[in-house]
């Protein structure tokens, strides 16, 4: 049997309850996104916030990287200043994660971004956020109720990555969250839009792809299994 890729994923960094246990500060991450990569064909590794420099050599010994999603990176990564609606809560996974993104980037590693994966890729990249989305939409549709996702429709870009894995002209995808690209970074392009003209998804050289909203809360593997492909062409290669 083929050796499945190893495909980590980063982690909160938040206080959590269990048992007897009480505000305990722990890594963890939503069970969705790990049972999306085993759905997909790959091996999911845990990546909790670490040294920033021990990056390259933790990547080193992966096929593939996540950033999942979770609460705002820091606007000073981008040189701004908080948004009233802003939650920066976790300067460790904000370093940690900056930190793996630039080593996949130069090492060239497969990687998917979601949701504030991809927005953190824009910033590594130097481009920005806009902090709170409801200011600039007039209907904002990218939120659902508190704990529960909503969904709207995304439209891939013909003749890109992402519009490759998804041809149709219009996708219903989960959705849940309050920033997006503002400025696009540097070596990134646009690959699909919401019908109000947010940014959902941007892509890079190789397999380097971010999308703003969650797959892993939905039925579709399409977006994992080309990441699972990408790793493994990239092991047996």
């Amino acid at each position: 049997m083929d050796r499945r890729p190893l495909i980590g994923v980063s982690t909160y960094l938040v206080g959590a309850s269990w048992s007897s246990w009480r505000d305990r500060r722990v890594a963890l991450v939503p069970e969705r996104y790990t049972a999306f990569v085993r759905d997909a064909g790959g091996i999911a590794v845990l990546l909790p916030p670490d040294l920033p420099e021990r990056a390259p050599e933790v990547l080193a010994r992966l096929d593939a990287l996540v950033i999942a999603g979770g609460p705002d990176i820091d606007p000073a990564y981008y040189g701004e200043d908080p948004h009233p609606a802003t939650e920066v809560d976790s300067p460790e996974r904000d370093r940690w994660e900056v930190a793996l993104l630039r080593a996949a980037l130069a090492a060239g590693m497969p990687l998917l971004g979601i949701c504030r994966g991809m927005q953190v890729l824009n910033v590594v990249c130097g481009g920005t956020l806009v902090q709170h989305l409801p200011d600039v939409v007039e209907v904002d549709v990218h939120t659902g109720s508190p704990g529960t996702y909503g969904t709207h429709l995304v439209r891939p870009v013909p003749g890109t990555l992402l519009g490759g894995l998804m041809p149709e002209s219009e996708v219903e995808v989960p959705t849940y969250h309050h920033q997006a690209v503002g400025r696009v970074g540097e070596g990134l392009r646009v690959s699909a839009h919401a019908p109000d003209g947010t940014v959902e998804a941007v892509e890079g050289p190789g397999f380097t792809l971010g999308v703003q909203w969650h797959p892993e809360q939905g039925d579709d593997l399409r977006v994992m299994q080309a990441l699972v492909r990408a790793a493994t062409a990239v092991t047996v290669g």
